[in-house]
């Protein structure tokens, strides 16, 4: 039987292979993120800086630069067990229809009812949140995954969840926002006029769209000032990056099966959750000197943080309320064309793959809309699942890889990531379908008037 046929359509791990400790890459980078700054005093945060805004174990997962395993919670694991271990899949059919010598793997996180990846770091939040004997928690969302991921989250650990939602995906999502209402979440479309900050935000932007940085001014504010609250992130941070690692680890440990070593990996890129959940352990493997990976994000050219931004410390809201983090940022007072790529309309990038980035360890494209949504569209077709317009930036990149092995003809492996299902994404298809969806990039001249409102920090 040859190593082509051996291989099923989809690799499924046992319960038992679900990963049982997550895997902090920080430990084994030579250069650590820099840490967060205390707004108010420039100075690094501490555990008890952090506490007013973040459940007690969630800081100590976010300052914890040297444990390279960290245990995953019994009550965390029976809760994964509902939708994992999530399958890798051999896009036969996808190779087929592009005639390419290079074969293609995805790891598809969207088979649960949130419809992506967020939940894995979700239900971990709200388990915290609920140990520490907190009435709930208050957190932002873009396209809504995360929103709704922590809504089923919550209501699984009984505790009360305030979602914002950047208002352009409140008006384009209607039914996402309403499986949030459904598992008692209240969801209100940032910016607002009930908080101080959503109130400023609007005067200075009228008719914003939202970004973003604006819903997590708004839901930081609402958690300082309610008590018994916290406030909850869906990406960017360390911790989030620790518990998406589930992604990576099943990846790796289903290839692994097989004798399969990826050439390519790929994953999409806003705040950086399940890129960086998805590269991890490859990274690690790449960082201590045991293999070597082409790892390439991709993000929307209307957001391009990455590929167009600075590496500086910045704010990580608008509303300059939050820590500043060091990472590639196009500036907190960025708002970003309302694209259909919600859950990746965010100004900076985590600072863990900030790093990665500016040490040369992995590399980034930006690619427009209109040819994320073409990628879409055909891979739909051919492997049968409709994918969030986030994964498809991915997409893209696979596809232009394979097109590139066709060319060569190398037969080169790809992975790539696909976050989560488009289902909720309709108006955003329908544009396409109809021809009026628009590209947008922004100009020097708009980034450059961005870049002068960072904060003047040397560090």
């Amino acid at each position: 039987m040859s190593e082509e046929k051996r291989i099923p359509y989809k690799i499924y791990l046992s319960e038992d292979e679900i990963p049982k400790r997550w895997y902090n890459v920080r430990a084994d980078m030579k250069n650590k993120p820099a840490p967060l700054l205390n707004p108010a005093t420039l100075k690094p945060m501490t555990f008890e800086d952090l506490r007013p805004v973040f459940c007690d174990e969630l800081i100590r997962q976010e300052l914890d630069d040297t444990t390279p395993y960290i245990d995953i919670p019994e009550e965390v694991m029976d809760f994964y067990k509902m939708y994992r271990p999530a399958p890798l899949v051999r896009a036969y059919f996808l190779e087929k229809a592009l005639g390419t010598p290079a074969k293609i793997y995805y790891k598809f996180e969207g088979n649960n009812t949130s419809g992506s990846h967020k939940l894995n770091s979700a239900i971990v939040q709200a388990y915290y949140a609920k140990k520490q004997g907190l009435k709930g928690v208050t957190t932002e969302t873009g396209a809504g995954q995360w929103g709704t991921a922590l809504s089923m989250a919550s209501a699984y650990f009984g505790i009360d969840c305030k979602v914002y939602m950047v208002k352009v995906s409140y008006e384009q999502k209607p039914f996402r926002r309403e499986v949030m209402r459904t598992y008692g979440a209240s969801v209100t479309p940032s910016p607002s006029m009930d908080t101080e900050i959503g109130r400023k935000i609007n005067a200075e932007h009228p008719g914003t769209t939202g970004s973003l940085g604006c819903a997590i001014s708004e839901a930081v504010e609402v958690a300082t000032k309610t008590e018994g609250y916290r406030y909850v992130l869906g990406s960017v941070l360390n911790q989030v990056l620790l518990h998406q690692t589930v992604i990576g680890l099943e990846a790796k440990a289903a290839l692994d099966k097989y004798g399969v070593k990826p050439d390519i990996i790929i994953g999409c890129a806003g705040g950086g959750s399940n890129l960086g959940g998805l590269i991890s352990p490859f990274m690690g493997e790449k960082l201590r000197g045991e293999a070597n990976y082409q790892i390439i994000a991709v993000e929307p050219a209307s957001c391009p943080s990455l590929t167009r931004g600075k590496f500086a410390y910045d704010y990580c809201d608008t509303g300059m309320v939050c820590p500043l983090a060091k990472m590639y940022t196009l500036g907190s007072n960025y708002i970003p064309s309302p694209n259909h790529a919600g859950g990746l309309r965010y100004h900076g990038m985590s600072p863990i793959l900030s790093q990665l980035y500016d040490d040369g360890l992995m590399e980034a494209r930006s690619v427009e809309q209109t040819s994320v949504f073409e990628a879409a569209q055909q891979f739909a077709r051919v492997e049968g699942i409709l994918p969030a317009p986030e994964s498809s930036h991915a997409i893209r990149v696979a596809i232009d890889e394979a097109l590139k092995c066709k060319e060569t003809g190398e037969e080169k492996t790809i992975l790539f990531g696909l976050t989560g299902t488009g289902y909720f994404d309709m108006v955003a298809y329908q544009k396409y379908n109809d021809g009026v969806m628009m590209d947008y990039i922004p100009s020097d001249e708009e980034l450059e008037k961005s870049f002068a409102t960072l904060p003047k920090i040397n560090i």
